[in-house]
This record gives structure tokens, C-alpha cells and sequence, in this order.
């Protein structure tokens, strides 16, 4: 059945979305429409793991081949603690830069027949419209407009960090952590070209204003940073977006994704801590599962399909970041172990048992269960009853 479709956002969802539902059947009718030209985004590189690109495979092989082949990739982890350094050997991770991923999803989008309209701001539901996709990103004008019906809430978080850009380009996803006399300032670094890295700062509210930080211009912001992270820039500069600036991050839930035929997608519907670097990924699940409930259940239906689904599906990540957000927010807790050790507990930082074991223990245990199936089996099964009970208790006492 011809359905007509229109995604407001020409982000990763919203793009990824229309050229899936645009593929099942070439008969929809569907546009995105995006508020900002042609080319511009915010951001540097965003990063993803090899399995998003097998499921996307199983979805449009010809998306997948051109992200992989467009992105970097690394296999090692780095921790520099001020003089100390520690490397550990891990799984295959991938960047990209922002431009391009959106560059390729909007090429493969047209190129099966979507309409894109640049320049072009929705913040009603056209009337019509068979199905709305409000994909538009956390500030959501299409969500916002019936905030009451989705039953939005934001959580501020604690520590503010800054998004920026270097030239260094980083050979592993690269973590460095610098004490100063107002406590330690941190950055996550990661390529994802071949001449630009993405460099995420971020440092306890305390930090921020002792450093003065907060009150220094661009360029003399930028300077102090660079001289803090000197030892892994390696003489290259941090890059800042003209509007850049120092913010919290906000974890945004919704009683409620769908309302009539307004669905959220992405960002619009959730969003993760960005220091388990997943915000991509789930986009474009979110996407993926959207376009397969469509083409199973009759509109209505699909939508509370596809909730159902990604609620349950987020269960482990949603922990994972917010557990990841408070590991950072009490780094004092772990930062004077040797280096090693402090490491492999940053690797644990998504476990909802690591807060309430002192880090040694926790440390010492982990490293017996990786010995002995049964205790590798049992963290297994405790963990996710775990989060769940903790997820449980966060919506009670709201």
C-alpha cells in the first residue's frame, strides 16, 4: 500500500529511515525535510562498532559498503594519566566524519527517490500525511509542540564538556586524563579521517571555573586546552565550531514515542551519554526497526511495535551510559590506581555493580571471572537483572 511519508530532520534517523522505507517500496511517497542548508552539520566524527554495519547490511548492502568504506577504524584503546601511559588491544571500532556519513545517506536516499527539501522548517504535522517522523534532533520542534502528550523529561547532567575537532589524527581511540591545581580535566579522542580527529573535553563543574574556563574567550579557551593536552596533541591545534561552547549533556526520555501519526525517531524519541559513543548507532537501529514494523503491521500497530521493541532494545545502553556518566562524575574514585588497573575499570565504567565494590576488589574479581566460566557466567546473568532493577527504582521516583 502507497503511504505517504514525511521525516522532519535530515539527520542520520530521518535519512537512514526514508531510503530503508523507500527501498522495501519504491510506491511511498516520501520527503525529508532538514531546517539547515545542504552540507552544514554539527559535529566532527561519530564513531560505531562492526556489528551496526552487519545489521545495516542485512537492511541496504550498499549503505553499509559505502560507510565502511568512507570510515577509519582502530583496534587499541590509549589512557595517558598524566606522565603514565597504558594500551590495551580491543575490539574493531570505526569513525567517520559527520559530513559524510550524512553526505552518503543523502546520496543514497535521493538516488532511490526521496525527496529532500533543504532549508526547510516543519514544526507542525503536515495534515496530509499518512505517517510524521519527527527526527529532528533532542531539541525537538515537532515533540516540543506536544510535550505534554509524550510526556518529555530531561535530566541535566553534571560535568559540562566541549565538542571539538584536531588535526592530530589519534592511531587508537585515545582517553587523557591531566591533573591541575583545580582538579582533573579529561579528553576522549578519536579519528575518524585521514587528517581530522574528533576531541571531546570534559571536567567537573568545579574544574571548569577554577581554570576559568568558562569565562575565557574562543581562542583563549582553546590555547589552555591545548597546552593541558599538549603530550597527545603532539604540537596539533584544537579546532572550534564558531558557536561552540561549554553545556551539559541532557538525557531525554518520553512516557510516550508516538502520538496519532507523529512518531519520534532518535534523538527526538532518547538520548545516551555520549561517552559510550552510541548516539549513531541507535539512530539508525531506531530506523532499522521503524522501517520493519511498517512493512509487517498496519500503521497504527507498527508504531506501538516498533516502541515496544526499541524500549526493550535500550534497556542495556541506557544503563550502560548512565553508569558511564557517573564513572566520570566520580573519577576521583578510580584516577590513583596504576594506570593499568584504572583502565580496565574505565572498561567496566557501563557494570551497575562497579559503584557499590571498592575498585581494587572490583578489579581483582573481574580479573578471576575472566579466569573461571562459572563467575563469567553469573556477571553475565547478574548484570542485566541489575540494570533493570535499577531502571525500575529511576521510574518509580519519578
Amino acid at each position: 500500500m502507497r503511504v505517504k511519508v514525511v521525516c522532519v530532520g535530515g539527520g542520520p534517523a530521518g535519512l537512514c529511515l526514508a531510503l530503508l522505507l523507500k527501498r522495501q517500496d519504491p510506491a511511498h511517497d516520501i520527503t525529508v525535510h532538514e531546517r539547515d542548508p545542504e552540507g552544514s552539520t554539527y559535529g566532527w566524527g561519530v564513531t560505531y562498532w562492526r556489528g551496526l554495519l552487519d545489521r545495516l547490511r542485512a537492511y541496504d548492502p550498499e549503505t553499509a559498503h559505502a560507510i565502511e568504506a568512507h570510515s577509519v577504524r582502530w583496534t587499541d584503546g590509549v589512557a595517558h594519566v598524566g606522565d603514565l601511559t597504558t594500551r590495551h588491544h580491543g575490539d574493531e571500532g570505526f569513525g567517520i566524519g559527520r559530513h559524510r556519513l550524512l553526505g552518503l545517506l543523502a546520496a543514497r536516499a535521493r538516488a532511490l527517490g526521496v525527496r529532500l527539501e533543504y532549508g526547510s522548517t516543519q514544526t507542525r504535522p503536515p495534515a496530509d500525511a499518512d505517517l510524521v517522523v519527527a527526527a529532528d534532533g533532542v531539541h525537538s520542534a515537532l515533540r516540543t509542540g506536544r510535550a505534554e502528550r509524550f510526556g518529555t523529561h530531561v535530566t541535566p547532567g553534571r560535568n559540562p564538556y566541549l565538542w571539538l575537532g584536531t588535526t592530530k589524527v589519534f592511531d587508537a581511540f585515545t582517553f587523557a586524563f591531566t591533573e591541575t591545581p583545580h582538579g582533573w580535566i579529561w579528553a576522549y579522542g578519536y579519528g575518524y579521517s585521514g587528517d581530522h580527529s574528533t576531541c571531546v573535553v570534559e571536567c567537573a563543574p568545579e574544574t571548569l571555573t577554577g581554570l576559568g574556563l568558562d569565562r575565557a574567550g574562543p581562542g583563549e579557551g582553546l590555547a589552555l586546552l591545548e597546552k593541558l593536552f599538549a603530550r597527545v596533541l603532539d604540537g596539533h591545534p584544537l579546532v572550534a565550531r564558531p558557536d561552540a561552547s561549554w553545556t551539559t549533556f541532557r538525557t531525554l526520555t518520553n512516557r510516550t514515542w508516538h502520538d496519532g501519526n507523529v512518531v519520534l525517531l532518535g534523538d527526538a524519541a532518547h538520548t545516551t551519554h555520549y561517552s559510550i559513543g552510541a548516539g549513531t548507532t541507535l539512530a539508525l537501529e531506531d530506523a532499522m526497526c521503524l522501517a520493519d514494523a511498517l512493512r509487517a503491521h498496519p500503521l497504527p500497530e507498527a508504531l506501538a511495535v516498533y516502541e515496544r521493541r526499541r524500549r526493550t532494545a535500550l534497556l542495556s545502553a541506557q544503563s550502560a551510559a548512565r553508569h558511564s556518566a557517573r564513572w566520570y562524575e566520580n573519577l576521583p574514585r578510580y584516577i590513583h590506581l596504576p594506570p593499568h588497573r584504572m583502565f580496565a575499570l574505565l572498561g567496566q565504567r557501563h557494570s551497575p555493580l562497579l559503584p557499590y565494590v571498592p575498585p581494587q576488589l572490583y578489579y581483582g574479581l573481574d580479573k578471576a571471572a575472566g579466569r573461571l566460566e562459572p563467575l563469567r557466567r553469573f556477571k553475565r546473568w547478574l548484570g542485566p537483572r541489575a540494570a533493570r532493577a535499577l531502571q525500575a527504582r529511576t521510574e518509580r521516583l519519578r
